[in-house]
Order: structure tokens, then C-alpha cells, then sequence
């Protein structure tokens, strides 16, 4: 691209312009926000401070007009002195409220929308980060709150949709009452008066912990009360001929259980929800309350009131309006000073506001490809027959009717309450304390461990889920049963973790008492290390569940005092030993694992370094002296010290021992509760890959078939590893780590070359590349994204196969991958600091010629062999078949095998997938009477016939005048498959030709 190129300050904006952004910039401050002088005061000079930046920097913010660009660094400046200077002020917030704006009316006056600001803001706070922590201080990005913040967006997106498609099929307006045509985005009163309600709800009782789960349960209270008050004429049901109303009793239907039965709700929150909005109606809109039973109205016929409250005049139309007005001035006093977004947006329909495309939540994604891409390419890809969520009761139990929900594919809303369902079902009857077959295991310690188990749980969910001081962090504006409920919250939140906490450890003591023939799991039980990974797999897991906006990962981590790759350790097994995880919260730990993987272990500060010291002790210099250390892991006392927890009289933790306080190794656990062919790991496929893995670490597993044992995974990294070799267990645990980050790197590289339509001769080159560069040129992995890494390595191989392939090429298809993210080719780390250039961050141009060329060359002429064309590496679309060689004359390649996905891409220049039969289709495929409109890839429908006149015969059949019902629900959309489903199995041809190898300006 050409933004990729190193830019000066004149590329776009000119120095001499300086003095006119600056006078816009006063402009826009004054005349669009009217900012008061101490406002103004601040943004100024954090702009004057800044703009050398924006000069220097202009091509990592947006891909539009200077103008448009300035625009961005102007919004991005305003919401960082709104948010952040409510704390440095020091004054009440009442005395700036009639000064107060939100992020809203900055992109209104900026001309921007909201899905193009989250884009871009990344870019801006990375370069700006420094500025900021002088003026506000070190944790300005924790106080900043922007990504709680594009969460919070997501969600909203996410139940504004739910709630339009409920109301429609619970209401119609009156137009369409009196048979009238309306426009699609036309929002009715009683719509707006809902939504507003529900806003109020959020503001008021939800306070701080704004979950997915929690914020559809008060929309689902919300359309119980439009059901008790909408007139009756406007209904789109009856109710009591609607099948979705299927519980009745003998005083009619029962109204909330019902619900609860539609939307996977529970019955006892949503109660306590109802509660909670009909005391909102009292204290807001001033309503008088009365009991449903004593009220005769037409809205509550056919309907159970026990325990329902009704208001006469709730919307009545002559009291509409002046509700909406008072529910308008209540939310315009809530967040006039919080910054946020103004949610009456959404039912505003203010598209020029909203923006179009797709933003991921951090703790929401909804995009299906996506879902599908995470579960090929996880680390810890276990599932080949997925287990789905429950289904809800009401799917097999409403046939008909007007509304078509129950029909439709699951919403990230309904998946979202069919998970929180398994939490509430599966998990939350299990016992708060040990079973007694985990007690036999704590106790058969050489010292019992229980109390100690115990005592870790609670200081270290009570530090992941306060319930203390949480009413300072929720703001003003709320009422008094608002930390009420963040206290209640919290301690569900933390109950749920602490018992899938030892109902996985449970599992895990019994899969390694069989690995190792006894109950003594000393080692492994009174691991501080492996204790905390576990409960925070747990506690993410929850979060996971509910879709929290205030705790996203990594905040488990902070909590606990461990780095990614402690956690990383835990992940598989914890899959593996949870039979009834829901697939949704299969696919989060996988994705999240990809996640630690591609970067989050690389970063300063990961226990990896503290293990790659001693695995690979020429490193050692290399790592101390950029300081990459993690810092050693805070103690039980220090967290409940700092986050004020009372251990209410649980006896105190030992002190640790030596190798439990050192930094512990990954392992590759594989349980025997289930066959290795049923769960496979993406990262770690030993049959399929074999370096830099010895061989020697495979004779434990052969020989004994079991995994070998998990407390090595978190034993002392100096201490001998069990399966024997003379490794320790620091290398051991680093050899398995580089496994699954080259097994990863083959996925996006596999997947980078086929939407380049690359030879896959080029594609074995450069995963041979990434590969030499691990094991050799390690250190090019600190601090960085392996797809730098990799992006990097595939224009090297170009350039040495005199591949007419440019880095603006390479971008452009990268930027198509789901797991781009644009700093990755805009801001790549360099270690300047042995010189006196500044600047810790440049584009991945500067990298790839200042950084990775003379640190790789070596490597890349090494594997230039002489030989081939440069036409002989782009895929033809004729005969470009992977698994096409003679079987007399086998090749071996050093491309790992991949899992060979559903659908199967066959074609590189044309969406043509090809997919195996589903078992559920196999009766038919039987039956003497259906088995001849199907077509076998290989098998003829008539008699010697020809592949051609097969497809001929096809054709005639699809298209003849007798009518034939053809079921294609198995299909998918080319939109969903293009992108993602890209694995193919099959060797690779030879290495591609030698060429000079140049480390001049790319070609863009």
C-alpha cells in the first residue's frame, strides 16, 4: 500500500500548515462544543503538543483526504481530555455540567462516525501513549476506558437489533394496524419509550458491570411490561392462541415464564430485573405502582398477574410524550459528563452517526466466518463433532404462529443466553466447596492442601470480581440498589468461577492419577503457578459467558499475577477436561489462545523469557539486556493486600517452594478420558510435525500411549523432564511452545498464499523462513506479531524467486485475512536503543530493511536454489491439484499437514468448494428412491458415462418440468467461506528459483 511507505513530514500536510489546523482546531472547540476555558486550555496544548506527530505519522491514521485525517487526530484529542481530565480536575462534577459533552457531539462536529473512530483510534493512542502518561499519569489507557468502551458499542449494536426484532414481533404500530405501508427504519413512541426504559435501567440499576447476559435480561423485562401496557389493538399476537406462550396455568398465561422459555432467560433475574425497571418507573417517571390482580384491564385478560405490577397510566396517549420527554432529560443528565456514547442512537437511526461495517467487542465477536476461522486455526482445536448449546425448550415445543425467531439461525444474543443457560444449569448447582473425591486428592498430599486450595480461591477471585469500592468506580447518577447489585453480581460471578474451578480440577487430579498410577499429586497440587492459571481460565470463562464490557482480557491476568504464557499451559487441558463446555466457549479459549500466541507471550514481561533463558542460555544477553523478563509472580498476601480482601479467618498459605515459585514449562497434556482422534490440537499435531520438537520427547507418549504428566508443565525449568532425553524441563516446554508457533505460522501462511494464488513451492519457502528464523534468529520475535514476522518472510521469498509480488500487494490480501489488524503492519518494534534515533515504532517497510534484511539475509540466499522460473510460482487454474502426486514416487515436505477443513477450496481463481457428505445425509443417499439426485465426486450416475455427461444429466434433472425438492440447508454463503475455510491438504512442489536478493525500497 502505498501508506506502508516511509513518509515525511510534507507528504501530506506541509509544516507551513501548522498555524492553519491549529486555528481549526480552535475553531471546532469553541463553535461546535462551546468548551469553557480550562477545557479549551487542555485540548490546545495537548494538541500543540501532539501535532509533530500527526505530521510525522499521517499515514497510520485513516486512508482518506488530509482533511479527513485532521479531523480524526482533532476527535481523538477531545475524547482523551474529556475522559481523562474528569480525574485532574479535582472539582465536582456538578460544576461543569452545563459544559459537558460526550463523544457524539465530537464526531458530530468532526464529521465522523463511530465504527470509523474505533478503527482508528489504536493508531493515535500508540503514538500519543508518552504524551498522555506525562499529563495524566501511567494508567491513562486503564482510566481511558476505550476498549470497554467499543465494547459497550458492540453490545448495543448487538441488542438495539434484538430488541427491533422482538418488538416487531410482539407489536405493530398503528399505521400498520390500519393496514397501512411505513417505512422500514419508522420507530414508534412505544418502540422509543422501551428503549429509553431500557437505557434508564442500564444507567441507574445495572451501574458498573454491564454485561451482555444481565443487559438482555432487562430487555426481556422491558418487553414484558410493553406487553402489560401496549393497547391490545396493537398487538401482533393473541395471547392466548400464541404458541409461544406455552405455559399456562389455571389463571392463564404465565407471562415472565414464558418469556424466559423464548429467550433462554432466567426466571428469577428476570424477576428481580422487572422489579428493578418498575422502580425505576416509580422514582422517574413518577407512576403510581399497583398489584396486576386488582386491576381489571383488557391488556392483563388471559394473563397469570400473580406477582405482576400494573400502571394505569404507564403510556397511555395522553401521557406519552410528556414520559419520553422525562426519559430523555434523565439519560441527557447521566452521561453528560461521563464522555460516553449517546445510546438513544439506535433507535435514532442516525446511520451518518453509526457508521457501517464490523467492529469486534474485544469480548464479543459475532462475524460467523470469523467463529469458523477461530475454531480451524486454534491452538487447542479439539472439536470434529462440536458440541452445540441446549437448544431452548420453547424450539420444539411452537410450531406456527406469526413470529419466526424460533426458525431463525442463532443471533450473538440468543448464543450469548443459550451459554449463560449451561452456566446456570451445569454449573451453578454444583457445591461451593470440594467434592469428596477432590478432597481424596487434596488430602493425599504429603501435607493436605485443602484449606490452602480454599484460601488461593477466594483472595484470587475476590482481586478478579471486587465486590468492595465499587461504588466510587460506577459514577453519579445512579441509585442506591445500583451497588447494591454490583455487589450481588459480583459474588454470582465469583461462585460460578469457584465451581467450575474444582470441577475441572477434579477431572485433571483423575486424568493424572491415571497417567502416573497414583493419588499423590504433590507436586502439581501445591503449584501456586497452576492453581492461579486455573482459576483464571475459570473466571475468564465466566466472563466469557456474561460478555462483561468493564473486565476484558487480560484483566484475569493482572488480577491473578501470571503472564500469558502461564496461561497459555492451562488452556488445552482445561478444554479437554470440560466435557459439557458449550461450543461457544470452546471457540473463546481457542481464539484467546491464538491470541497469547501470535503476540501476547512475545511481549516484555512474559515468564517466557524467563524460560527461554534457560532453554536457550545464548539468548540470556540478548533478553536481560532489553529487559524482558517477567517480574517474579506477587505473592497471595500482596493481592489481598492491595485489593483490600479479607481472608476471614482462613489459615494463612506456606511460603512456596523453590520450584513452585520459579517460572514452570508448557506441556502437551493429552487426556486419556478421550482418544487423541477425537481431539486434536492445530498447533501441536505430533504425527503431522515433527521439528524443532526431538524425537526423543515423543517416547514417553509412544511408549506409555498416555500424555505425560501435567505438574511437568509448571515443574522447575531446570528440573530433568520425566519422559526422559536428558532435556530439562525448560526446554522441553519451549520445544512444545515453538511447535504451535510454527503450527499457527503455517496456518496464516497457507492462508496469506492462497489468497495471493501462490505456488505452493513459495509457500513451503516461506514457512522454511519463518521456521530457520525461530530457531536462528530468535530475537526477531521479541516484542513483535508473528505476522510481522511473516509478512515480512513472504515478500523476502518473492524478492529471491524474482516473484513480480509487492509489499502493497502483500498488505492489500493481508488486510482480507481475519486476523488482520492494522497496527501490525503500522507500527512494528525496533530496539534503536544502542543508537540515537528515537522512535520505538516504525512500519513494517522500515522494519523489513532496516531490521529483518540484514538479520535474515543469510537465511534467504540460503534458500534460493538455482533452478526455477518465476512463472512456475503462480497457481495455474488448470491442474492445480495438491494431491495430485504419483503414489510410486512420494515427495516428502516440511509444510506441516494441516486439518483437511469443510468446504474444501479446489480452485484458486474461483470460489469452488467441495465438501464431504454429512452423515445426516447418508439415509437418503440409501434409499433406493432418493439415492439418484445425488452425484459422488468419482462416481458415475449412469453406466459408463462421462464425468461431463454426468453433469449434463444433472443439469437435465435440475432443470426439468417435473418439480423436485432439492434441501441445500447445508449450504453457506461464498462470502462466508472466501477468507476463511482456505486449508488444503497436499505436498508442496520444489523451491523456487535463486535470485539477488535486494534490500532496497520495495515496490509498492
Amino acid at each position: 500500500m502505498e501508506d506502508l511507505k516511509p513518509m515525511s513530514s510534507t507528504a501530506i500536510l506541509h509544516s507551513d500548515d501548522i498555524g492553519g489546523m491549529e486555528a481549526r482546531f480552535t475553531e471546532l472547540c469553541k463553535s461546535g462544543l462551546s468548551l469553557d476555558e480550562n477545557t479549551l486550555t487542555r485540548a490546545t496544548e495537548l494538541f500543540k503538543e501532539s501535532k509533530h506527530l500527526l505530521l510525522a505519522n499521517i499515514s497510520a491514521v485513516g486512508s482518506g483526504t488530509p482533511e479527513e485525517i485532521e479531523r480524526f487526530w482533532f476527535a481523538f484529542i477531545l475524547y482523551s481530555v474529556k475522559r481523562l481530565g474528569e480525574g485532574n480536575t479535582g472539582k465536582v462534577k456538578q460544576e461543569t455540567d452545563e459544559n459537558g459533552f460526550t463523544l457524539c457531539q465530537i464526531l458530530r462536529v468532526a464529521k465522523l462516525n463511530v465504527v470509523d473512530f474505533f478503527k482508528e483510534m489504536p493508531q493515535f493512542f500508540l503514538k500519543v501513549g508518552p504524551i498522555l502518561s506525562n499529563h495524566y499519569g501511567a494508567d491513562w489507557e486503564k482510566r481511558l476506558e476505550a476498549k470497554e468502551l467499543q465494547a459497550n458499542f458492540v453490545h448495543l449494536s448487538l441488542l438495539s437489533k434484538y430488541y427491533k426484532r422482538a418488538y416487531k414481533e410482539f407489536f405493530l404500530t398503528r399505521e400498520e394496524s390500519e393496514g397501512k405501508q411505513i417505512s422500514t427504519s419508522y420507530v414508534s413512541d412505544y418502540h422509543r419509550f422501551g428503549w429509553l426504559l431500557f437505557l434508564a435501567l442500564r444507567t441507574h440499576a445495572f451501574s458498573r458491570f454491564k454485561d451482555l447476559v444481565t443487559c438482555t435480561n432487562g430487555l426481556v423485562a422491558i418487553l414484558a411490561i410493553l406487553i402489560l401496557h401496549i393497547p391490545v389493538c396493537l398487538r401482533n399476537f393473541s395471547i392466548h392462541d400464541c404458541p409461544r406462550f406455552v405455559r399456562k396455568g389455571n389463571k392463564g398465561v404465565d407471562l415472565l415464564a414464558s418469556l424466559c422459555n423464548i429467550y433462554d432467560t432466567s426466571e428469577d433475574e428476570l424477576r428481580r430485573t422487572m422489579d428493578k425497571a418498575n422502580n425505576l418507573i416509580v422514582d422517574i417517571l413518577k407512576k403510581t405502582p399497583r398489584m396486576a390482580s386488582e386491576c381489571r384491564s383488557e391488556n392483563l385478560a388471559n394473563i397469570d398477574t400473580d406477582g405482576l405490577t400494573y400502571f394505569e397510566d404507564l403510556i397511555e396517549e395522553s401521557s406519552l410524550s410528556s414520559s419520553l420527554i422525562i426519559l430523555e432529560k434523565d439519560y441527557d443528565d447521566a452521561i453528560r459528563n461521563k464522555g460516553e456514547l449517546d445510546e438513544r442512537m439506535f433507535v435514532n437511526h442516525d446511520d451518518s452517526l453509526l457508521g457501517t461495517g464490523s467492529l469486534s467487542g474485544g469480548a464479543v465477536n459475532n462475524c460467523g466466518f470469523k467463529r469458523k476461522f477461530d475454531s480451524m486455526t486454534s491452538p487447542s482445536k479439539t472439536i470434529t463433532t462440536p458440541l452445540s448449546p441446549p437448544r431452548s425448550p420453547s424450539a420444539s415445543s411452537a410450531n406456527g404462529g406469526n413470529f419466526g425467531v424460533l426458525k431463525m439461525a442463532p443471533t450473538p444474543v440468543s448464543t450469548a443466553m443459550t451459554t449463560a443457560k449451561w452456566l446456570r444449569s451445569v454449573i451453578s448447582p454444583l457445591p461451593s466447596t470440594p467434592s469428596a473425591e477432590l478432597q481424596r486428592f487434596l488430602s493425599s498430599c504429603v501435607k493436605d492442601v485443602t484449606n490452602d486450595v480454599t484460601r488461593r480461591a477466594h483472595i484470587i477471585l475476590e482481586a478478579i470480581f471486587p465486590s468492595s469500592s465499587l461504588a466510587e468506580r460506577a459514577g453519579t447518577g445512579s441509585l442506591p440498589s445500583a451497588n447494591l447489585m454490583d455487589s450481588i453480581w459480583a459474588q454470582q460471578r465469583r461462585m460460578e468461577a469457584l465451581k467450575l474451578y474444582y470441577r475441572v480440577l477434579e477431572a485433571m487430579c483423575n486424568a493424572e492419577s491415571q497417567i502416573l498410577h497414583a493419588c499423590n499429586l504433590t507436586s502439581l497440587l501445591t503449584n501456586e503457578r497452576f492453581h492461579r492459571c486455573m482459576i483464571a481460565c475459570s473466571a475468564e470463562l465466566v466472563l466469557a459467558t456474561h460478555k462483561t464490557v468493564t473486565m476484558l482480557f487480560p484483566a484475569v491476568l493482572e488480577s491473578t499475577g501470571i503472564t500469558a504464557f502461564d496461561l497459555s499451559k492451562v488452556i488445552e487441558s482445561f478444554i479437554r477436561h470440560e466435557e459439557s463446555l458449550p461450543r461457544e466457549l470452546r471457540r473463546h479459549l481457542n481464539s484467546l489462545e491464538e491470541r497469547l500466541l501470535e503476540s501476547m507471550v512475545w511481549e516484555k514481561g512474559s515468564s517466557m523469557y524467563n524460560s527461554l533463558t534457560v532453554a536457550r542460555p545464548a539468548l540470556s544477553a540478548e533478553i536481560n539486556r532489553m529487559g524482558l523478563l517477567a517480574e517474579p509472580m506477587p505473592s497471595l498476601d500482596a493481592i489481598a493486600m492491595l485489593n483490600n480482601i479479607s481472608c476471614g479467618g482462613l489459615p494463612p498459605l506456606p511460603s512456596l517452594q523453590k520450584h513452585e515459585a520459579s517460572s514452570g514449562q508448557n506441556g502437551d497434556i493429552r487426556s486419556p478420558k478421550r482418544a487423541s482422534s477425537d481431539y486434536r490440537n492445530v498447533l501441536v499435531d505430533r504425527n503431522s510435525f515433527t521439528s524443532p520438537v526431538k524425537e526423543r520427547l515423543l517416547a514417553y507418549s509412544l511408549k506409555s500411549k498416555l500424555p505425560p504428566p501435567l505438574q511437568s508443565a509448571f515443574a522447575s525449568p531446570t528440573r530433568p523432564n520425566p519422559g526422559g532425553g536428558g532435556e530439562t524441563c525448560a526446554e522441553t516446554g519451549i520445544n512444545v511452545f515453538f511447535s504451535k508457533i510454527l503450527k499457527l505460522a503455517a496456518v496464516r501462511i497457507n492462508g496469506l498464499v492462497e489468497r495471493l494464488q501462490l505456488s505452493q513451492q513459495i509457500r513451503e519457502s516461506v514457512y522454511c523462513l519463518v521456521q530457520q528464523i525461530l530457531s536462528q534468529k530468535t530475537t526477531l520475535f521479541f516484542n513483535r506479531h508473528i505476522d510481522q514476522i511473516i509478512l515480512c518472510s513472504l515478500y523476502g521469498v518473492a524478492k529471491i524467486s524474482q516473484l513480480n509480488l509487492t509489499f502493497k500487494e502483500i498488505i492489500y490480501n493481508y488486510r482480507k485475512q481475519p486476523q488482520c489488524k492494522p497496527q501490525v503492519f503500522r507500527s512494528v518494534f525496533v530496539d534503536w536503543s544502542s543508537t540515537r534515533r528515537c522512535g520505538e515504532h516504525v512500519d513494517i517497510i522500515t522494519f523489513y530493511n532496516e531490521v529483518f534484511i540484514p538479520a535474515v539475509k543469510p537465511l534467504l540466499v540460503e534458500l534460493g536454489p538455482a533452478g526455477a522460473t518465476p512463472e512456475a510460482n503462480r497457481v495455474p487454474e488448470v491442474n492445480n491439484n495438491n494431491d495430485g502426486q504419483c503414489p510410486g514416487s512420494p515427495r516428502l515436505t516440511q509444510f506441516p499437514s494441516l486439518p483437511d477443513m469443510s468446504p474444501k477450496k479446489v480452485s484458486a481463481a474461483h470460489n469452488v468448494y467441495v465438501s464431504p457428505l454429512r452423515s445426516s445425509k447418508m439415509d437418503a443417499l440409501i434409499s433406493h428412491s432418493s439415492k439418484s439426485y445425488y452425484a459422488c465426486v468419482g462416481e458415475s450416475t449412469h453406466a459408463y458415462q462421462s464425468p461431463s455427461k454426468d453433469l449434463t444429466a444433472i443439469n437435465n434433472r435440475l432443470n426439468g418440468t417435473r418439480k423436485r425438492a432439492l434441501n441445500f440447508d447445508g449450504l453457506v454463503s461464498d462470502s462466508v467461506v472466501m477468507g476463511s475455510l482456505y486449508l488444503q491438504n497436499g505436498s508442496c512442489a520444489s523451491s523456487s528459483g535463486a535470485a539477488a536478493l535486494k534490500s532496497e525500497q520495495p515496490d509498492c
